[in-house]
């Protein structure tokens, strides 16, 4: 088993803050309980209190937000039946002939009052009843599921996560069927009660592992958590490191794919992201297309995926090196025409590399901030327009122009973004370790990044596995894509508790038993 690297004890999470009575039980009078909720929701047009009298005996009301609940299947469902037919006590709506709704809870608090009436779910309170009930009948306006714009692919398939929680568990759900996928529920956030779903599969996750992700949710005491990157920054190990500690994705094949590697998955209601823990750094810089093709194809697409990461993070330092100190590594031809094209330009390779590399990001970053319909044509247009003009007013040489574009090519086949942002911010600093030192300031900056690395830990699990720790078995899926039937032993660290992934001797081939 695995050893997570605990966190450091701290005071116990201070409770929220709340209305006093949320913790106060409902009381027998209605009128008294309209009152009160009445007070929590002084200035609140959209709240709904419907008043109403069941069979003509029994004094009621039915608390509902406009535009969180169907409205139609409270008329036909709730309110129709309720105010024709006689109800002899509490217990007789509970068993759900009275009341044609598919899910009925009872509630005793004004916080599960609260609670039911932010969820869209309409809350039922009688006259002389210290009880009430909760309806589901919630019903809002939701994004339909799509493909991730930033995780496409040409094979595979296209489903994406949505903001509504429901949703998205019903998607893992569908894709892993078996009972032993669980989810535990956390609700985080003072005033926004923002409802976290921690997914895991029971049997091939590291029970460690599933108790160190609650109690680093748990211990989240913060006004309002709105999206997954707050958490993220809340509960991953290292927060000043450029790289990510954890995998975020909006690919609902991506999360099955690691929830059946024995990891965990946290959900977070108003956001399509899904973080997924424990990773690594080669986990990065995995495509979910490599799955989906031929292995062949899938490990040669690797291989030059990580070249060019390598490129993108080395190819300026490297020119601005080699310009400044260490000339003599290029062909003599090839000198004289960098030599040629660097003459009018007043800058050292250094401040040239830096000049266009800004300039490069920025143009990167304002096609990512302006609208979708011109985006794209700005980024594009901009870097030929400013690139040809640095060249013509002599502030920058045409090799260096070739250099800032190829790296930014190499960037852009990282697939994830979180990955491709931290070598990009490790670029400058390479680059100004290669002004000052030459090859050797690069290979100092190499060593730091390497050892920065290995010390990395996510939720226990070293970062550069299974390099390092060496473990042969995740090679096959690492510095490879081995094929499908090759793969028979789990690749996760976690993996004995569910050692093989599947029977062994499934390679293809012709039948050897004869005829």
């Amino acid at each position: 088993m695995k050893q997570v690297r605990l966190w450091r004890s701290r005071e116990p999470q201070q409770p929220v803050k709340q209305f006093p009575q949320q913790d106060v039980n409902l009381f027998s009078e209605v009128e008294q309980n309209i009152q009160v909720l009445r007070s929590m929701y002084s200035d609140c047009e959209d709240i709904v209190f419907r008043s109403f009298s069941i069979g003509g005996t029994t004094k009621a009301y039915l608390v509902y937000i406009e535009g969180l609940s169907n409205k139609e299947e409270i008329d036909q469902n709730v309110l129709s039946p309720l105010m024709h037919e006689s109800v002899t006590g509490f217990n007789d709506l509970m068993d759900g002939e009275r009341i044609p709704v598919s899910d009925i809870k009872e509630i005793k608090t004004f916080g599960e009052c609260i609670e039911h009436i932010s969820t869209g779910n309409p809350v039922l309170l009688l006259d002389k009843e210290d009880r009430g009930l909760s309806l589901a009948l919630a019903k809002f306006e939701k994004r339909g599921i799509e493909e991730p714009i930033a995780e496409g692919v040409v094979r595979g398939p296209r489903e994406g996560f949505t903001e509504t929680i429901v949703v998205n568990m019903s998607l893992l759900r569908r894709r892993i069927k078996s009972p032993a996928l669980k989810m535990k529920s956390v609700t985080l956030g003072r005033y926004t009660q923002t409802k976290v779903i921690v997914a895991y599969v029971e049997g091939l996750v590291d029970k460690t592992l599933v108790e160190e992700v609650m109690n680093r949710l748990k211990r989240i005491d913060h006004q309002g958590i709105l999206d997954s990157g707050e958490i993220e920054e809340f509960i991953e190990d290292d927060s000043f490191s450029p790289f990510p500690t954890l995998l975020d994705t909006e690919r609902v094949d991506v999360v099955t794919y690691n929830l059946l590697e024995g990891r965990v998955a946290i959900l977070v209601d108003g956001t399509p992201t899904v973080l997924i823990a424990p990773t690594s750094f080669f986990s990065l810089l995995q495509s979910p297309e490599d799955y989906h093709q031929r292995f062949l194809i899938g490990t040669a697409i690797r291989f030059l995926r990580y070249l060019f990461v390598g490129l993108s993070l080395l190819l300026p330092s490297l020119y601005v090196a080699i310009l400044s100190y260490h000339q003599e590594m290029l062909p003599t031809t090839l000198l004289l025409t960098v030599a040629a094209s660097r003459e009018e330009v007043p800058f050292p390779a250094l401040v040239e590399a830096l000049l266009m590399e800004i300039t490069f990001e920025a143009l990167r970053e304002a096609g990512v901030r302006l609208p979708k319909q011109v985006g794209a044509a700005v980024s594009i247009v901009g870097a030929l327009v400013i690139g040809q003009a640095a060249i013509s007013a002599g502030l920058a040489s045409a090799p260096m122009v070739m250099v800032v574009a190829l790296t930014g090519i190499s960037s852009f086949m990282i697939p994830r973004f979180t990955a491709g942002i931290a070598l990009r911010l490790l670029r400058f600093p390479m680059i100004f370790l290669a002004g000052t030192l030459g090859l050797l300031g690069i290979m100092l900056g190499i060593i730091g990044i390497v050892v920065h690395l290995c010390s990395l830990r996510s939720f226990g699990d070293p970062y550069l596995k299974p390099l390092a720790p060496l473990k042969g078995s995740g090679l096959l899926d690492t510095i490879v894509r081995a094929p499908v039937w090759a793969r028979d032993v789990r690749t996760h660290l976690t993996g004995e508790y569910d050692k093989y992934t599947q029977s062994p001797g499934l390679k293809p081939g012709p039948d050897k038993g004869g005829d």
